[in-house]
């Protein structure tokens, strides 16, 4: 069986048989490292076809310093990020706009999130207004943080695995993880604050 070093020192020669088989042997890890990020099929497709059309035009870059799946993730990781700083841009709605339509709801928060079954109305717009909230003290954080965030909560990375993904030591990991809960519960104590006395 062929390297992966081998296949993509052949991909870099535009070998479209050597591209095949490196596809082959890392679409579905890959896919399934996107759809932990995005949780949406069409994004993670279009994310995965997005990877390895990286990989089919930058193959030179990988540098041989470490495994080629860690830099075959750290690029769908990047690709995928970017595509969910997008989407939410897209989607957002301000709060003070927001309708306890199904539609609107639906526009702000992920289905996944909120259990329609078993909640009421006016409990379902708390919680969806509560995680708007939430998910825009994370998008304030610094962009390295944010990444740690949503690699380990989002992405339900293990420190390694997340430190593996972003090329940085685990040690930076905690502490960047350690410094942004710090920060978001701060944050989220003083919206509720706000909150109870209104």
């Amino acid at each position: 069986m062929r390297s992966d070093m081998d296949l993509l020192q052949a991909i870099q020669q535009q070998d479209t048989d050597a591209f095949e088989v490196f596809f082959e042997r890392h679409r579905e890890r890959v896919r399934l490292h996107i759809s932990k990020i995005l949780r949406n099929p069409d994004a993670t497709e279009d994310v995965l076809q997005e990877t390895f059309l990286r990989v089919w035009q930058h193959a030179d870059q990988w540098d041989h310093s470490g495994a080629c799946i860690s830099w075959l993730l750290k690029i769908a990781t990047n690709l995928a990020l970017n595509s969910l700083r997008s989407w939410r841009r897209k989607r957002e709605v301000p709060l003070e706009g927001h309708s306890s339509t199904g539609e609107q709801e639906n526009s702000s928060v992920p289905e996944w999130m909120v259990d329609e079954a078993t909640i009421g109305p006016e409990e379902a717009l708390e919680i969806s207004e509560r995680l708007a909230m939430a998910r825009r003290l994370v998008d304030d954080l610094p962009e390295e943080k944010r990444e740690v965030i949503r690699l380990v909560h989002e992405s339900d990375m293990g420190i390694g695995e997340a430190a593996q993904t972003l090329g940085i030591p685990e040690g930076t990991i905690k502490s960047r993880l350690h410094n942004a809960r710090k920060h978001l519960a701060r944050q989220w104590d003083k919206i509720c604050s706000e909150w109870e006395e209104l």
